[in-house]
């Protein structure tokens, strides 16, 4: 009898101290994603514990599984991952919203019961999964009340990223910007933020995405399939290619003389062609990501509360569903934000 309560025992303390998390076990396709129980985090001193109630898959998240990046940039990252299969890093997904449910002792930004939403930040990623762990200075901000753990989930990402762009832009009321690729999580923010600023958006993306591109701004709207932006005879101020995918010299042509060109996806070519142009015009061309940074996180926190921005939300998933859901997102018809719904609540 005492035997059994002992095993009874420590059999639920093991559960306590377990969570289900995705686990990235190989790469390539998405049939490497796979529901298993790790052991839960424990916040150090100056570390909250989250219980993530949503996170996302984009086009991100698929480049990381299946190391689809440009230059020798995919080798070095499976050098510090694991060169035959992820190691070092285990558990995917790069935002999340969530409740913080356990504090390390030397916390005092938070508290038991907050709720939150931010990045992972750097490699190290974490958001497929219950809990994470993440320090209490980096960027973490307070969920807005006005929107949904789903919602949230969705803004850091797509929203740091469209920030950190559209500010390289210094745009200004009646400037003219041409966002291509713009139906996904970091467009679809991009726009309202360039709308925001009093400039006329053209959005470019697929037939099926052009009507919700209209209903959150933009003022123009191209389908890619039917026709090419850059032999319209345009010209704009500033040409955000988020996807990368149009025609270079194109673009130079439909962008003035002292405009900007904002490049979303990097790859050899386009990064010496870039340099070119800078040398011989006038044109400012820029290709760099965001530094993520508290203080952004905390403006995109406030356009949202005062109504500025809307996250738009594709289609949600159980955490269980997560290879279903990366298929999805590669297939590119993504409109807006996949959402992951996690700890059965949103």
């Amino acid at each position: 009898m005492v035997s059994f309560i002992f095993y009874f025992y420590n059999s639920t303390q093991y559960g306590l101290n377990m969570m289900k998390a995705i686990i990235w076990t190989k790469y390539g396709s998405p049939d490497g994603l796979q529901l298993q129980e790790v052991e839960k985090p424990v916040p150090m001193e100056n570390e909250v514990l989250i219980k993530i109630r949503a996170t996302t898959v984009t086009a991100g998240d698929c480049e990381m599984r299946t190391l689809t990046f440009p230059f020798f940039l995919g080798f070095f990252i499976r050098f510090y991952t694991g060169l035959l299969k992820p190691k070092r890093v285990k558990i995917l997904g790069q935002e999340f919203a969530g409740e913080v449910t356990d504090i390390g002792k030397d916390v005092t930004l938070f508290k038991k019961g907050d709720l939150v939403f931010g990045p992972t930040g750097g490699f190290d990623f974490g958001a497929y999964a219950q809990y994470i762990c993440l320090p209490e200075h980096g960027v973490l901000a307070i969920k807005p009340d006005n929107i949904t753990f789903e919602e949230a989930a969705a803004v850091p990402v797509g929203g740091l990223n469209a920030l950190s762009f559209i500010r390289k832009a210094n745009l200004q009321k009646g400037k003219k910007i041409l966002i291509n690729g713009a139906g996904g999580s970091i467009g679809t923010i991009a726009i309202q933020l360039a709308k925001s600023l009093g400039a006329e958006v053209t959005a470019v993306d697929s037939t099926t995405k052009l009507d919700m591109l209209r209903s959150i701004g933009a003022d123009f709207v191209i389908d890619y399939i039917q026709e090419d932006f850059t032999r319209r005879g345009d010209i704009y101020d500033v040409i955000f290619d988020i996807v990368g995918k149009a025609s270079y010299s194109g673009c130079m042509k439909s962008l003035k003389e002292d405009g900007v060109y904002l490049l979303g996806n990097l790859n050899l070519s386009r990064s010496i062609r870039m340099k070119w142009t800078s040398l011989r015009s006038h044109k400012k061309v820029t290709a760099k990501t965001a530094d993520y940074a508290i203080e952004d996180l905390i403006y995109l926190k406030e356009l949202l509360e005062e109504g500025t921005l809307k996250i738009v939300i594709d289609r949600r998933y159980p955490l269980e569903d997560m290879a279903e859901a990366h298929t999805y997102v590669e297939t590119g018809k993504k409109i807006g934000n996949v959402v992951i719904t996690v700890n059965g609540q949103s």
